[in-house]
């Protein structure tokens, strides 16, 4: 049986594959918090000015996983300052989980990060996405002080690069 493969690949957020899996990481992580499906308009407000276009260098980075050449995932990084990197926006289609994409895809911002100078990577999560904070802690991840504030963040991390 062939291996299936994962590639992870540096990618402007407005692209149509890009922006299809922005609206889809915000769609899921809304719609869990909200306990409801979100709606477009609900997603197309929550993408409004959210600053994503400084996930490119030298202030971050953003990723597209895929898998077989099908748009799987995305990520990115923002550096905060010089040192550290922020993770941010990681997320694997439902139907492309459990194949080894999100560790793939963890190293390669990792990687990202490095490669724009941060030395340590931080991120903030909520408590209910359970499948994150897993992801995190088995790559390395332990939990940190607050190094932010806002309204959907429970939950902070840190690792040394």
């Amino acid at each position: 049986m062939a291996r299936m493969t994962w590639t992870f690949s540096p990618e402007r957020v407005d692209t149509p594959d890009a922006t299809a899996l922005r609206r889809d990481y915000y769609g899921d992580v809304a719609s869990r918090y909200w306990k409801r499906p979100a709606t477009e308009a609900e997603i197309d407000e929550g993408l409004t000015n959210d600053g994503v276009e400084l996930l490119t260098p030298p202030t971050g980075q953003f990723l597209v996983a895929r898998y077989e050449g099908k748009a799987a995932g995305c990520g990115g990084v923002l550096m905060l300052d010089g040192e550290r990197a922020e993770l941010t926006r990681v997320f694997l289609r439902h139907a492309f989980r459990g194949l080894g994409g999100a560790g793939g895809l963890l190293g390669e911002l990792e990687d990202a990060a490095r490669g724009l100078g941060a030395r340590r990577m931080v991120l903030n999560t909520r408590l209910d996405l359970v499948e994150a904070r897993a992801l995190y802690t088995r790559h390395g991840y332990a939990e940190i002080p607050a190094y932010c504030t806002g309204p959907y963040m429970d939950i902070w991390y840190g690792k040394e690069l």
